[in-house]
């Protein structure tokens, strides 16, 4: 396992239809680290933004789709999402707000 600080974790939010839906119930998606665990998104969503208290992380990992260029063919890199559910009583992300 990569030894990951908490600034490393997180690498951007995604910003969809369907997760901006979400956020009413105080969920918010996250493009992360493919070797980050559940332990280090919550504490890096913690540190990053100030007031919010994570009930809840659900993690998944998306394969790479298989491209091809002519007769050669490769993979796109894999990545992973995650889901956090924020407390009842947890301040909102801020860089969420504005959209």
């Amino acid at each position: 396992m990569a030894d990951l600080k908490y600034y490393d974790v997180i690498l951007a939010p995604v910003v969809t239809e369907k997760t901006m839906n979400t956020m009413s119930e105080k969920k918010y998606t996250f493009s992360v680290h493919p070797d980050a665990t559940k332990t280090q998104v919550k504490e890096a969503v913690e540190k990053m933004f100030a007031g919010t208290k994570v009930a809840s992380v659900n993690t998944m990992n998306l394969e790479g789709k298989t491209r091809r260029r002519g007769a050669t063919s490769g993979k796109t890199a894999k990545k992973k999402k995650a889901i956090v559910q924020l407390t009842a009583d947890s301040a909102e992300i801020e860089i969420f707000s504005g959209l």
